[in-house]
C-alpha cells in the first residue's frame, strides 16, 4: 500500500494552494465586511475575474473533458483541489464546469446550453427537490403535460442551488403517472428562465441562499428534452451521486484551516498566567479534531480512488459524505469553543463556518440517507465488510 501522493498530484495540489493563498484569501476581510452588511461576499463579476485568472494557471474545468477545453482530472486530484478551495471561506470555485448530466444533451443542446455554461456565459441550476420530495426524490409531483409539440410544466421545486441566478434550469418532471417515478415516468427538461418560470429567494442560516422555482403553465418545446423521455429520475440520480466525495473534500479544507486557527490561538491566548494550550481540556479538543480529520481524509480519498478504478463508488462515497460532514461540524464547534467569545463574533470566520458546514449534513443526501445506503448495501449483500480489502 502506498499512501504517498505522486509528483504530479503534489504539484497540482501545491499550485492550487498557492492560487487560493495568493489570489483568494486576501479578499477574506472584505468578504466578511460585506456579509456583515448583508451583501454578497463576492460579486459575480469578481468571481468571473478570479476564475479567468485561475485559467491562466491551467485550472479550468476540473472534471470537464479535454475536448471541451477542460482538465478532465482523475477523481483523486479533483478531491485534493476541492480541499484547497475549502481553505478559504470566500465563495470561490474554479470555472469551466457544467452539470455532469448536460453531457447527455444532443449536439444542438450542447451548443446552446453545455458549451456556454462551460465558458461561463450561461448559469445553470438543477431542480429535482420539491416541498414534499427531499430525501424521497421519488415523490416528485411537478408535472409535464404534452400539448402538441410542446410540454406544459406545472409545480414547484425548492432549495435549488443557483436558482436565483440561473438563466436556465435542468428540471425533472413527471410525464407519465402510470409508470411512476422509478418506472420511467419522469423526464428532464432544459427550461430557459425566459420561458416563464420564476425564482423566489429562501432565507437560510448560511450566507446567500437557495431558491424556490415556480412553474405555472410554462411551455417547453420537445426539442428541450434532455436525454430521453422517461430518463429523468435516472439522470437526477447521476447528478446527485457525482458530488458525494467532493462535498467532504471541501470540508477537509475548512477543518484544516479552522484547526490551524485553534492551534495558533491556543499557543498565544493567555489565561491565569499560561497559554490555554497548556490546559488538558484544550489539548483533548485539538487531539480529537486531528484524529477525526485524518480519518475523514482517508475515507474521502478512498472514495475518490474508487471512482478512478471504475468501481461502483456509492458505498465508499456515502461513508465519506457521512463521516466528513460530521467531522467538519465537530471540528468547527471545538474551534469556536477554544476561541471563546471571539469565536462567536462576526469578526472571525468561525461563526460563519459554523453556519455553513451545518448544511453539509443535509444536502446531497442527509446523514440519515447515507446511513440507509451503507446499511442496506451490507444487509442485502451488495458489498462486504471491509470493502475491497476483503
Amino acid at each position: 500500500m502506498d499512501f504517498q501522493l505522486s509528483d504530479e498530484e503534489r504539484a497540482v495540489r501545491d499550485t492550487a494552494r498557492q492560487f487560493i493563498t495568493r489570489e483568494v484569501m486576501p479578499l477574506e476581510q472584505e468578504a466578511l465586511r460585506r456579509e456583515r452588511n448583508h451583501q454578497p461576499g463576492l460579486e459575480r463579476s469578481e468571481l468571473r475575474e478570479l476564475q479567468l485568472k485561475a485559467k491562466k494557471f491551467g485550472f479550468w474545468g476540473l472534471s470537464t473533458p479535454e475536448e471541451y477545453g477542460g482538465m478532465d482530472l482523475p477523481a483523486v486530484l479533483q478531491s485534493l483541489i476541492w480541499t484547497e478551495v475549502g481553505r478559504t471561506f470566500v465563495q470561490f470555485k474554479f470555472g469551466g464546469e457544467a452539470d455532469n448530466i448536460l453531457y447527455y444533451a444532443n449536439d444542438a443542446q450542447k451548443a446552446e446550453y453545455l458549451v456556454p455554461t462551460i465558458e461561463g456565459d450561461r448559469i445553470s441550476c438543477f431542480a429535482i427537490t420539491e416541498p414534499g420530495a427531499g430525501s424521497d426524490a421519488a415523490n416528485i409531483k411537478l408535472s409535464a403535460r404534452r400539448d402538441g409539440d410542446d410540454w406544459v410544466l406545472n409545480g414547484e421545486k425548492t432549495f435549488i442551488t443557483n436558482g436565483n441566478d440561473a438563466d436556465f434550469v435542468i428540471v425533472v418532471a413527471v410525464t407519465d403517472k402510470e409508470k411512476g417515478v422509478r418506472g420511467g415516468g419522469t423526464t428532464a427538461f432544459l427550461v430557459d428562465r425566459e420561458m416563464g418560470w420564476r425564482s423566489e429567494f429562501i432565507q437560510t442560516m448560511g450566507e446567500g441562499g437557495p431558491a424556490a422555482l415556480v412553474f405555472d403553465n410554462v411551455r417547453v418545446p420537445s426539442r428541450n428534452i434532455l436525454g430521453e423521455i422517461g430518463q429523468g429520475f435516472e439522470l437526477g440520480m447521476k447528478w446527485i451521486g457525482k458530488g458525494r466525495y467532493l462535498i467532504p473534500s471541501n470540508a477537509l479544507g475548512i477543518a484544516e484551516r479552522a484547526l490551524g486557527m485553534a492551534v495558533d490561538y491556543a499557543n498565544t491566548r493567555e489565561t491565569f498566567g499560561a497559554t490555554i494550550g497548556t490546559n488538558q481540556a484544550i489539548q483533548w479538543m485539538i487531539a480529537d479534531s486531528e484524529v477525526e480529520l485524518e480519518a475523514a481524509r482517508w475515507l474521502i480519498l478512498k472514495a475518490a480512488w474508487t471512482v478512478d478504478q471504475g468501481w461502483d463508488p456509492r458505498h465508499a462515497s456515502s461513508m465519506a459524505k457521512l463521516y466528513g460532514a460530521t467531522m467538519v461540524n465537530n471540528v468547527v464547534d471545538r474551534v469556536m469553543q477554544i476561541h471563546g467569545g471571539m469565536g462567536y463574533t462576526r469578526e472571525l470566520p468561525i461563526e460563519r463556518w459554523y453556519r455553513q458546514v451545518r448544511l453539509m449534513r443535509i444536502y446531497e443526501g442527509t446523514d440519515e440517507m447515507q446511513r440507509l445506503i451503507i446499511s442496506r448495501d451490507l444487509l442485502r449483500g451488495y458489498t462486504k465488510i471491509g470493502g475491497h480489502l476483503s
